[in-house]
């Protein structure tokens, strides 16, 4: 299981997970939710105390992976399957251009 801080402008929005069974599932933060609640990550998925759930990287985070000869030198420097979508997404996209990050949770680095 591989789990992520995702940012938005700097304040913890929620989590971000890909579960043992490939299961991509995002919940934003208890306290995103009370003081952010118009500042929603995407359209596609605005502010809401329940889980969004996919069976693959939902589109949003898919959109903030590098593509072309990026890609492949994310790929190559890294050592990550294209395919391996979350892997690129925690190398990649610590610092993107716009007001999402997403960093990577440690073992026992849950907030």
């Amino acid at each position: 299981m591989r789990k992520a801080k995702v940012f938005y402008n700097d304040n913890l929005a929620g989590i971000l997970t890909e579960n043992n069974e490939g299961e991509y599932i995002f919940q934003y933060d208890v306290e995103y939710i009370q003081n952010h609640s118009e500042d929603f990550i995407t359209f596609t998925m605005p502010v809401r105390e329940e889980p969004y759930k996919e069976n693959r990287l939902f589109p949003y985070f898919e959109g903030l992976i590098p593509e072309g000869w990026l890609l492949d030198i994310a790929s190559n420097s890294w050592k990550i399957n294209q395919n391996d979508r979350m892997g690129l997404l925690l190398a990649c996209c610590k610092n993107c251009i716009g007001a999402v990050s997403v960093e990577q949770i440690i073992e026992n680095d849950e907030k």
